[in-house]
């Protein structure tokens, strides 16, 4: 099928060395590992969505701003 080999990954990582150099590369991993991260949460429907949609308890032993 269509699957990725050895050769064509080594490839892949010397044209990124080049086009970003070394010093960036790890940079540009992070970035793209977060992304996929976010992704698939949004797929699920897990992540910070949910938090906000739970109304907030209002402390009723509070009085409220003082003046």
């Amino acid at each position: 099928m269509f699957g990725l080999g050895t050769q064509e990954l080594v490839i892949i990582l010397i044209i990124a060395l080049f086009i970003f150099g070394a010093k960036k590369l790890p940079e540009v991993g992070k970035g793209l590992g977060k992304s996929i991260r976010e992704f698939k949460s949004s797929l699920s429907g897990e992540g910070d969505h949910e938090e906000s949609a739970k109304p907030k308890e209002i402390n009723k032993d509070s009085k409220g701003p003082s003046t």
